[in-house]
């Protein structure tokens, strides 16, 4: 398989992913939204690396976005932030010892459901726009 439609399969479910954290959001299932879109992140950016023949190890964003920068020398700064607050959703938004009190599920709201969504969609689109 071509490095290209790799690239597009991975953007494909990060896609999907996109989708059903919008469905978590609209069901009120702001910490697993959140997840999701930590997910939807995480693939999109594997897709980047799988398009310069790299090795997608590792779920962090904020990382893997950094090696296609760093490999490709584009300046990603205003999509690692981004990257970062998705990436603090990988272990809190499902484990309750994760937190300091309560559960997952009570510790998010919609705001931070929708800054994760609008986060995960522009990462997307970046990638959107590299495999065209």
């Amino acid at each position: 398989m071509r490095r290209s439609e790799e690239a597009r399969r991975w953007l494909s479910e990060a896609e999907w992913d996109h989708g059903t954290a919008r469905m978590l959001h609209d069901s009120r299932r702001y910490n697993s939204c959140a997840f999701i879109c930590q997910q939807a992140g995480e693939k999109a950016a594997k897709g980047l690396l799988y398009l310069i023949g790299e090795s997608p190890f590792g779920q962090a964003v904020r990382e893997l976005l950094s090696r296609y920068a760093e490999e490709r020398h584009e300046n990603l700064g205003e999509l690692l932030p981004l990257a970062s607050e998705l990436d603090r959703h990988y272990v809190p938004a499902r484990y309750p010892n994760a937190i300091p009190s309560g559960t997952p599920h009570e510790n998010y709201d919609e705001v931070v459901s929708r800054r994760a969504l609008d986060y995960a969609g522009k990462i997307i689109e970046y990638v959107r726009r590299r495999l065209l």
